[in-house]
């Protein structure tokens, strides 16, 4: 089946993805016509090596088009949201290499590296209602049933890499199962029993049994048709006035093994740059702290793993802040509580156990290495209101001022690093930079920096 799959995709590319018509039904049932004809797009010369990710994008769309008044209704919402469209096609850019990679070797469609659009909005932390989450929204069953692993420490339901695994591992089999994409990704929105069902009535009563017939919930309803209004508005952004950020043809990260206990944001600023961004690839992990033992793969971008690296090769400091307790089974979380230093309730909150649990299973606890300290503080995630402009511009102000008033110098010592330095003098690294007009990373001996004169460690 894998392989007829195969022929027929590449069949649809070369004739230009034309197929046979096909009619919805809307949600009452009514037939609209849905003709599949190709979008309006500019022609692609296959000739070239693709420009960027968006260009192969359009090469591998294989999935006849859906047209019909639900499809123009969300290209029009789409197309009238071209922030939102920024927004996603940014956070997407960040994975869609891997995710199309994958789909190529798979023989896949290429439309389905479009999917989490309508999905997460490619938010990889993206929760909803229903417990879904994800870049592939797979509620915590189906994660499970596709080896995802979900506990407290790790949900990888999140991870860019397991997940998109599971997600086309489940879309292959809905198309093997179904026999047509519409139905497919109406099965991955509602379930292959559901639609098995509504395709069983439809046979029973004498009725067209396919994706345009059956009838389904307004959410599914409206799946496919938002696939297609992505799909369009990438196909020709110019037409719709949608200017898409740049994505290249390479990719966006590379996997990096630990062997050592790390916390998330020290590894954020070993590689220097922000810890939104490190989590936004390392979503899958539930604490503050990477622990070895999970023999975790981080993802970097790729531009990011020589500073790394190099970063700590010179690090002295501790990689963790938080300490690990072995918990045996029926152990009393009052007593590992108390024997720690720290609170039930503090125990509980680090650790998401629930308010009912009074005995341990045999598990790993996480414990803080020191009571009251920024550890315990961070992780009070209660919104706090936000400063006005006028405050932040204030606050800017006397920051500057404090800080142009507080500079020394030091020399460059064998062994220092940007990272080391914003660490010694309680700074970052960008700040290092700017202070210094420095561009790269490299440091000559001798040379004299501009530092912060104050808060100064070790």
């Amino acid at each position: 089946m894998t392989i007829l799959r195969t022929l027929l995709l590449a069949m649809a590319v070369l004739l230009g993805g034309c197929a046979a018509t096909q009619s919805p039904s809307d949600t009452t049932s009514a037939k609209t016509s849905y003709l599949a004809a190709q979008t309006s797009r500019s022609t692609i010369d296959l000739t070239k090596p693709p420009r960027d990710m968006w260009d192969r994008i359009r090469r591998g769309f294989a999935i006849p088009n859906l047209e019909g008044e639900l499809t123009d209704y969300w290209t029009n919402y789409y197309a009238s949201h071209p922030e939102a469209i920024q927004r996603m096609s940014q956070r997407a850019g960040k994975f869609l290499y891997y995710i199309v990679d994958e789909l190529d070797k798979r023989g896949l469609p290429s439309e389905l590296a479009l999917l989490p659009f309508v999905e997460s909005a490619y938010n990889p932390t993206a929760l909803s209602r229903a417990k879904a989450s994800g870049l592939w929204q797979f509620i915590p069953s189906t994660g499970r049933h596709y080896n995802l692993r979900q506990d407290a420490w790790l949900d990888l339901r999140r991870d860019p890499i397991a997940s998109t695994q599971a997600a086309l591992d489940y879309l292959s089999y809905l198309y093997d199962f179904q026999g047509d994409w519409y139905l497919a990704l109406a099965s991955y929105n509602w379930g292959e029993g559901a639609v098995k069902r509504a395709r069983d009535r439809n046979t029973e009563a004498g009725l067209d049994a396919d994706y345009a017939s059956i009838r389904m919930p307004d959410e599914t309803r409206n799946y496919v048709p938002k696939l297609q209004a992505i799909k369009n508005i990438v196909a020709d952004p110019q037409r719709y006035g949608i200017t898409l950020p740049e994505v290249a043809n390479i990719p966006y990260f590379v996997t990096v093994k630990k062997t050592r206990d790390v916390d998330i944001a020290i590894a954020a600023q070993l590689a220097e740059m922000p810890e939104e961004d490190f989590k936004a690839l390392n979503a899958a992990h539930n604490h503050p702290v990477i622990l070895a033992e999970h023999n975790p793969t981080l993802l970097l971008p790729a531009d990011r793993v020589d500073i790394f690296n190099a970063n700590l090769q010179a690090y002295q400091g501790k990689l963790s802040t938080w300490n690990t307790y072995k918990a045996k089974k029926g152990e009393s979380y009052a007593e590992i509580a108390r024997k720690h230093g720290i609170t039930l309730g503090q125990l509980r909150k680090i650790n998401g156990l629930g308010s009912k649990s009074t005995r341990a299973v045999a598990q790993t606890l996480l414990i803080p290495s020191q009571q009251g300290g920024i550890q315990l503080a961070s992780l009070d995630s209660s919104p706090q209101p936000s400063a006005t402009p006028q405050a932040r511009q204030r606050k800017g102000d006397v920051t500057v001022l404090r800080r142009q008033a507080n500079v020394r110098t030091h020399t460059v010592k064998r062994g220092d690093t940007l990272f080391s330095l914003a660490k010694r003098y309680s700074t970052t690294v960008e700040e290092l930079r700017k202070l210094n007009n420095l561009k790269g990373n490299n440091l000559a001996l001798g040379k004299r920096l501009r530092v912060p004169g104050t808060n100064i460690r070790g």
